[in-house]
């Protein structure tokens, strides 16, 4: 099986990040309050030592889905001669990242038991 090393790098599976992409997205938001787009690709991609890197084309229909269901609200600032979109929690989705995380975490326990059965 590869390893990470200097010379050959395993990434994750994209695939297996669709499942997860609300919940990271929704922890990011909760643990700095707003961010904007691409602050999030960038902070998911520092966090995870660039194992793990965010498409535009996956972030944004899941930030406006999430948006649509009401869970983030949105504002619009000029930074410069930018436009910004900043993402930030509603009362509904402070509720549901702690729903999230919990499905997460019981998903990841479950995971760990069929992988590792030694450990359980």
């Amino acid at each position: 099986m590869p390893k990470n090393n200097r010379y050959f790098r395993i990434m994750i599976d994209p695939k297996l990040l669709r499942g997860s992409l609300d919940t990271i997205i929704l922890k990011l938001l909760d643990e700095h309050g707003e961010m904007y787009g691409y602050e999030i690709t960038q902070k998911v991609k520092e966090i995870t030592a660039g194992e793990i890197k965010l498409t535009e084309g996956a972030l944004y229909p899941a930030l406006h889905r999430l948006e649509g269901k009401g869970i983030l609200t949105t504002e619009m600032r000029s930074i410069g001669n930018r436009m910004r979109k900043y993402y930030r929690l509603t009362e509904s989705g402070q509720e549901e990242v702690v729903q999230k995380l919990s499905a997460m975490d019981e998903f990841i326990k479950s995971i760990q038991l069929i992988l590792n059965p030694k450990i359980a």
